[in-house]
């Protein structure tokens, strides 16, 4: 998250040596709740303004290709005729899938069940680990449903921006060989600027999409006013009616209605950007209305013509297509980025939970939340979404690959909150069995249509979704063989302190800090050092980095010291999993009141784990040599932890897995 700056250090004043030390933030008196309070709402239209931009980019430029995609979804075998009970079906398809995935399910039920504030899949794992633990099955279908989600943060990006440069199809046709190269150009350009962070242009986000669903709204309350008998579609006959009348082409048109909620999972994973009341306050006095204008001004201006064709862009008078364009292509990137920041979000989550190589992420901005870059994801988001663009060649081919993977991911939430109502919440098994089974029938239908877009481009985010998983759960239980592995070599510590004042080695001036996997253990890195050079600092402390199953950890609370026998200290470092795990800004609180913590005296001692196959070992070939290959190219412990490489020294351990 943000980065560490100047704070006050923490006064650590506890004499008992055996007790750890940690201050303990006062509780807040009901002057300074209600000052809070005041201030949140004072806040409030500006965290709506906000949220338009980095929560609604997604589901927002939807109207650009889904209802033009219900009338030519090659799964259907045949095109769906153009006729009124067609169009009213679909728009009231549209108008209750909205109603019910959107603003039911997500927008009430699964917003309940945030873990500290923060959302996404993820945060379900972390809410139930803390919470109990969780059962292998649910871990398990946690990590597969975000591993799904990096296919998402493929697709999104390059069928939002090439959807909005089509609108040169019908503004000017003769240019519309020009579509990909621009396409291909303003998503390079994205890409690249990744690594200057998003702050500045972040500003413009929520005015830029306030206009957008502003704009998209009256372009529908224009076409209802030429064809208002489409306000019909409200009443949920038509869609019932819908599917009696087309069968199985009906049944299959559902893959393309899906496309209108495909923005669920990204709104439920931003919930910690900015609290569950401004996302709900956006989309039922914006979005939602602004939405189902757009949507049904479409069908209008289709049943009017009696046929699809671009309704989007067809919506607007000739004179506003050029305007109408730029503006698409900017709410496309605005979607874009949205969803490339998720992604790198998702990841940093991951890797402090331990389910990823570590990899470099770069904080970018000091004051904005969730501003970060990670250079290899970003390369490689890039070459997809341009090698998307370039192989579908159209924004209608590559909506036969989005949707799966993003449906599958509400399938898995569904279950997941099921099991969260009835194991955490403790609600009655009748209630917890009827409310799943009704979003899992929707969830399962929109599964079933889209799955037959298997075929067609569906494949490509199982694939991805499928070799993502495959890495996540090699890297945690490789990694967790190596900890288990690393601490039969340990020894316990009590029992060191003990040889230590028996047989002192060579002391010499300074501190030396040894990264440590357990508190009550001597870790293997300081028996190797101890074993080949014979010497020890005057002051050794052992570090112990944790990961807690929270998103944040005040600053005050991260820090747990506790003096030892023989000159020795065991700190404990806690950081939530979306925040920094920075260890010298951590040690800064210290340091004031603590010359041997003056971060030029310190010296940094870690091991270089190398992984080697076990005799009996409990991984398969392939996936030793996968683990062996991750743990060689993840970014040692020394640059995740931002420790300066000057104070650095490392020492090779051989560990067996």
């Amino acid at each position: 998250m943000a980065a560490e700056r100047k704070r006050a250090p923490a006064k650590s004043s506890a004499t008992d040596a055996e007790k750890p030390v940690a201050s303990i933030p006062a509780e807040p008196s009901e002057a300074g709740v209600a000052r809070r309070e005041r201030s949140s709402n004072r806040a409030l239209p500006f965290f709506c303004l906000t949220t338009l931009g980095v929560v609604y980019g997604d589901i927002g430029t939807s109207p650009l290709y889904a209802l033009r995609e219900c009338f030519r979804d090659p799964n259907a075998g045949a095109h769906l005729a153009v006729n009124r009970d067609n169009v009213l079906g679909v728009l009231s398809l549209i108008a209750w899938s909205l109603f019910i995935v959107i603003s039911l399910k997500y927008l009430v039920y699964v917003m309940r069940a945030d873990n500290k504030g923060e959302g996404g899949i993820l945060a379900l794992l972390a809410l139930t680990q803390r919470r109990g633990g969780a059962p292998v099955w649910f871990a398990g279908l946690s990590i597969f449903g975000a591993a799904l989600l990096y296919g998402d943060g493929m697709i999104t990006p390059a069928i939002s921006v090439l959807s909005a440069v089509e609108g040169l199809h019908v503004a000017a046709p003769a240019l519309k060989h020009f579509v990909l190269p621009i396409t291909v150009a303003i998503l390079l350009l994205l890409f690249l600027l990744q690594k200057n962070g998003t702050r500045r242009v972040g500003i413009l986000f929520g005015p830029v999409m306030l206009v957008w669903f502003a704009v998209i709204g009256i372009l529908g309350i224009g076409g209802i006013v030429r064809q208002p008998s489409v306000l019909a579609a409200f009443n949920p006959f038509y869609a019932l009616k819908f599917f009696a009348n087309n069968g199985w082409i009906g049944f299959t048109v559902l893959g393309a209605i899906f496309l209108v909620v495909t923005g669920g999972e990204a709104l439920y994973a931003d919930l910690g950007h900015f609290g569950s009341r401004p996302i709900r306050i956006a989309w039922f006095g914006l979005v939602l209305p602004a939405l189902l204008l757009n949507y049904f001004g479409q069908g209008a201006l289709v049943l009017q013509s009696g046929k699809a064709g671009h309704p989007f862009f067809a919506l607007a008078p000739d004179w506003a297509r050029y305007p109408l364009i730029a503006l698409a292509t900017f709410a496309a990137v605005i979607a874009s980025q949205a969803v490339i920041s998720g992604v790198f979000s998702l990841t940093r989550q991951a890797v402090l939970l331990d389910h990823f190589p570590r990899l470099h992420i770069f904080q970018t901005s000091e004051e904005a939340v969730g501003q970060i870059y990670v250079p290899l994801l970003n390369a490689l988001l890039m070459i997809a979404c341009i090698g998307l663009v370039l192989g579908f060649r159209t924004s209608s081919n590559l909506a036969g690959a989005y949707g799966v993977a993003v449906v599958t991911t509400m399938v898995i939430t569904t279950l997941l909150l099921g099991a969260i109502a009835r194991r955490i919440w403790k609600w009655n098994l009748l209630l917890v069995s009827l409310i799943t089974g009704f979003f899992l029938v929707i969830d399962l239908a929109f599964f079933s249509a889209n799955l037959l877009k298997f075929f067609d481009g569906g494949w490509f985010p199982i694939l991805v979704g499928g070799v993502i998983f495959v890495i996540m759960q090699t890297w945690h239980r490789g990694h967790q063989l190596m900890l288990r592995r690393l601490d039969k070599i340990a020894e316990p510590l009590d029992k060191f302190l003990r040889k230590i004042k028996r047989t002192p080695p060579i002391r010499v001036e300074g501190t030396s800090i040894f990264l440590s996997g357990k508190a009550s253990e001597a870790p293997a890195v300081l028996l190797h050092h101890l074993r080949h050079n014979q010497v020890l600092s005057e002051y050794v402390i052992l570090l112990n980095v944790e990961t807690e199953d929270l998103p944040h950890i005040a600053p005050n609370e991260r820090l747990e010291a506790e003096e030892l026998d023989e000159g020795f200290r065991r700190f404990t470092i806690k950081f939530g999993y979306m925040d920094e795990p920075s260890v010298p800004n951590a040690l800064r609180l210290a340091a004031r009141d603590d010359p041997t913590l003056a971060p030029e005296t310190l010296s940094y001692y870690v091991g270089h784990h190398s992984a080697v196959a076990a005799k009996r070992s409990r991984f398969s070939k392939w996936r030793e040599k996968l683990f062996s290959f991750l743990n060689r190219n993840a970014v040692r412990p020394v640059s995740f932890f931002h420790i300066p490489p000057e104070q650095v020294v490392e020492l090779g351990i051989e560990v067996e897995i």
